[in-house]
């Protein structure tokens, strides 16, 4: 009990140190945000992130391996700044290889130390609905139940992240696809954050629009062939 409060603590702690460089970060950035509908604003913005340099490749890398390994804040808003600093590939390439590393961090932390360890971070109920689920008693279903979840945006990834390291399937195989069924997602976001720096807002509105409505799409038609309605159950 004594160490589950202690942990509390800690992530308390990152979790507000984390906000805080979020919010220097930001406001380093804010002022060059709203002239980026003018082409001065977008070169100027621009220059800013390069005078960075690796020290904000090492700031950003830093905040989304926290961000997952403590599950603090959606992933989302570090892959749109992804995308405005590195554009939408560069941004998408250095996601992916931060989400690598702190996929294999966690997967084989909780295969060593078991289910409790995931009750740190999520309910405990949450995690025993999962774990209960008809779609992961079978495990031929398991590759793609968890394809699906990694694959539509704004879904509960963190949280399979942690699971699967419980779940019968080999390490490879999840890492692969917790890391690159991603893709969609992730994309989806530093394109947005990349047309965000060139001043576009209306089509990042659009992309957002788009993938939201897709995901929705596939959603209702998982649904549909589910009809214990499983599916919905475990993304809530």
């Amino acid at each position: 009990m004594k160490n589950k409060n202690e942990f509390k603590i800690i992530k308390i702690i990152m979790t507000i140190t984390v906000i805080l460089i979020l919010c220097v970060f930001l406001w380093q950035i804010a002022p060059l945000m709203t002239k980026l509908s003018t082409k001065e604003g977008q070169i100027a913005f621009k220059n800013k992130i390069n005078t960075m340099g690796f020290r904000g490749i090492l700031l950003l890398f830093g905040l989304q391996v926290v961000q997952i390994l403590l599950v603090i804040l959606p992933g989302e808003p570090f892959e749109v700044l992804a995308g405005m600093c590195y554009g939408a590939w560069g941004g998408y390439l250095f996601i992916t290889i931060s989400v690598f590393i702190t996929n294999l961090i966690v997967f084989f932390t909780v295969r060593k130390l078991g289910k409790k360890y995931l009750y740190n971070f999520f309910q405990k109920e949450r995690v025993e609905k999962v774990m209960k689920s008809k779609l992961f008693k079978n495990p031929r279903n398991i590759e793609l139940v968890l394809f699906i979840i990694f694959f539509l945006p704004a879904s509960p990834k963190d949280l399979f992240v942690y699971i699967g390291g419980l779940l019968p399937i080999k390490p490879a195989r999840f890492i692969a696809i917790a890391t690159f069924a991603r893709f969609p997602s992730v994309i989806t976001s530093t394109m947005v954050g990349a047309h965000i720096s060139n001043g576009n807002w209306k089509t990042s509105l659009i992309i957002y629009g788009i993938s939201f409505i897709v995901a929705i799409s596939i959603i209702y038609f998982v649904n549909l062939k589910d009809k214990n309605k499983e599916f919905i159950e475990i993304m809530k």
